[in-house]
């Protein structure tokens, strides 16, 4: 129980404060490091052309309804293969909810604070595997990671009814973590290019002699039904000249 509103509201903020540090360290150090260090390209230019998505994400809460200017952020702007967007952007959208993962880890362990509960490093590690699964989970649509950090309390023993502790905040806090999430898929599509590019261009190579193989087969056959058209429109030969 809460006797002091003031407290609680600090409490509350620092909660925030800590959320959007952890999502900023996270997609600003964390994600373009891992790009970096993978491709040996620039991150923040990659990021620069999902400036559309990353926006619309932050407006909509919602990582689906962001989805297709995300593939155009990626296909024509970053020029990544449709290959790959078209097949890891879905998935992602679906199960790569970093953003959600971490922010469910901290919302149970603010709950955890509040009710003066001392979680020991087992629970930690519970909790940030729970949230990792739960985020796994949950849907693409404004605010879904509260009904799955259910699973994440019910897990380490925390009192489910505290989720309403941070509604207050969430709605701004979702918008973030979606962001977040929609960043981790893109740059997930842009590292799965770049290790896949040999394959690709094999099959790129494939289809090529595949097309020119076609092309030729097809040749000899429209020659003759050109040499056969020419010879039917060819008068006849003139009568032979005494």
């Amino acid at each position: 129980e809460m006797d002091d509103i003031t407290q609680m509201g600090g409490q509350l903020g620092m909660y925030t404060i800590t959320v959007i540090i952890g999502l900023m360290i996270h997609g600003i150090i964390i994600l373009p490091t891992l790009y970096f260090v993978i491709t040996r390209k620039n991150p923040f230019i990659f990021i620069t052309g999902l400036l559309q998505a990353l926006i619309t994400a932050l407006g909509t809460s919602s990582s689906s309804a962001t989805l297709p200017i995300t593939f155009k952020c990626l296909e024509e702007n970053n020029k990544v293969d449709k290959r790959v967007t078209r097949f890891v952007l879905p998935v992602g959208a679906t199960i790569n909810m970093d953003g959600t993962a971490l922010y469910e880890a901290l919302a149970a362990i603010f709950i955890a604070q509040v009710n003066n509960m001392d979680l020991n490093f087992g629970q930690i590690i519970t909790i940030s595997i729970t949230a990792t699964a739960a985020s796994i989970g949950a849907a693409g649509i404004p605010q879904a990671g509260l009904v799955t950090m259910v699973i994440v309390l019910t897990s380490v023993g925390l009192p489910t009814d505290d989720i309403t502790l941070i509604i207050a905040v969430d709605w701004f806090l979702d918008r973030l973590r979606t962001t977040t999430n929609v960043l981790g898929d893109s740059i997930g599509a842009g590292i799965i290019e770049f290790l896949s590019k040999d394959e690709l261009q094999s099959k790129d190579a494939e289809m090529g002699n595949s097309v020119v193989e076609e092309n030729e087969l097809k040749k000899p056959y429209q020659l003759i039904s050109q040499e056969n058209e020419y010879e039917n429109e060819r008068p006849p030969d003139s009568e032979t000249k005494m």
